[in-house]
């Protein structure tokens, strides 16, 4: 009976053990997926060249320093290494300026110095005391005084007549279709206006060397001239055409000044000073500040360049500038400061500037001049 209950009790836990195998999940077999090529995506695409932008054509007229493209000639208009005369002149003021010095003036300066010294030379030797020990008493010698009073007067007169010209010309008034250049000084750089040719204005500074330019400037090249006295921005007058140069200053005194044009002007603040001249050749023509106008007083070059008529009327309509009409006058007449205040123009013999730099009328300022200054 035991045996019977062993064998049933076999075989149902048999069948029990059976039925939970598989009864039990299978395990998933385990399946190396392959991940699919997948394509890639397709780039986005590739911005198109940008197309540069046409750059705009530089005008010949503004080429070189605001001016039209013009050589140097390194022997004019600016100083020479190893020269000691004046420099080439430009103008007929200027010509007739270097004739009165070098047919003149020095022929007769180192005459009465070679003269005086031989006469020093005789003294010396005949009134020596080994060879004179007998002074002598004379004290007077009409013929010798009279000599020696009317030959300096006559060299002196021989002297004034020329130059008195030469003053004149250099006071000369411009006609009335001048071009018109008003020079501003200020601490320690020159602004311009063309009062004849539509009012416009430009301001011109020393160019830096390479080693002294801050970002963003430019530096001095041998296109621009010599060292301190190439500007940034080049004055442009033209050649055969009388120039009425008007001067006056923001804030001290300076003196506007080429030598190849023989004019120096003084610029002094509240005052309109003047003097005309022409240019008979092209070029490119450098000048500086004359009169001691502070710390920076060796930093403020000028820089002219002539050009032919026509070109000039070319840069100034490149300047944005006008031309006047044929007959025209070339500048309104000028005002005083008081006259600024009041509206009503002041004729100033022959200033043809517009009014002072545009700031508060100065205060008792001296009344404009003509005067040439020096």
């Amino acid at each position: 009976m035991i045996g019977m209950k062993s064998i049933v009790l076999a075989v149902g836990l048999t069948m029990i053990g059976t039925g939970a195998v598989h009864a039990a999940p299978q395990a998933a077999p385990v399946v190396t997926v392959t991940k699919p090529d997948v394509a890639p995506a397709p780039a986005a695409p590739a911005p198109a060249a940008a197309v540069p932008a046409t750059p705009e054509a530089t005008d010949p007229m503004l080429a070189v320093d605001g001016a039209p493209a013009m050589a140097i000639d390194p022997n004019v208009g600016q100083p020479v290494p190893g020269h000691i005369s004046l420099q080439p002149q430009v103008t007929k003021t200027g010509r007739q300026a270097a004739w009165f010095h070098n047919a003149l003036l020095m022929p007769v300066i180192v005459g009465i110095s070679i003269f005086v010294l031989i006469l020093l030379g005789i003294v010396i030797v005949r009134y020596r005391r080994a060879a004179n020990p007998v002074a002598s008493k004379t004290s007077h010698n009409t013929i010798l005084e009279v000599a020696w009073t009317g030959i300096p007067v006559l060299i002196l007169l021989g002297l004034a007549l020329p130059s008195i010209g030469l003053l004149q010309a250099q006071y000369k008034p411009a006609p009335k279709d001048a071009v018109v250049l008003k020079a501003i000084g200020n601490q320690w750089y020159w602004s311009y206006e063309y009062p004849g040719n539509g009012g416009f204005s430009i301001t011109s500074n020393m160019l830096k060397e390479a080693n002294e330019v801050g970002k963003g400037e430019r530096a001095r090249t041998a296109i621009d001239g010599p060292r301190l006295l190439a500007t940034d921005t080049r004055v442009v007058l033209p050649v055969g055409v009388p120039i009425r140069l008007i001067t006056t200053s923001n804030d001290v005194i300076h003196s506007w000044e080429i030598p190849a044009f023989w004019i120096k002007l003084d610029a002094i603040p509240g005052r309109l000073n003047e003097t005309s001249f022409t240019i008979e050749k092209e070029g490119v023509y450098f000048g500086v500040c004359s009169e001691l106008c502070g710390a920076r007083h060796g930093y403020m070059p000028i820089t002219v360049q002539a050009v032919k008529p026509a070109v000039f009327a070319q840069w100034v309509k490149a300047k944005g500038g006008t031309m006047p009409a044929n007959g025209a006058p070339a500048a309104e007449v000028a005002k005083t400061p008081s006259a600024v205040e009041t509206g009503e123009p002041t004729a100033m013999g022959n200033a043809a500037a517009e009014a002072l730099p545009a700031e508060a009328p100065v205060a008792g300022a001296i009344p404009a001049n003509t005067s040439a200054g020096n």
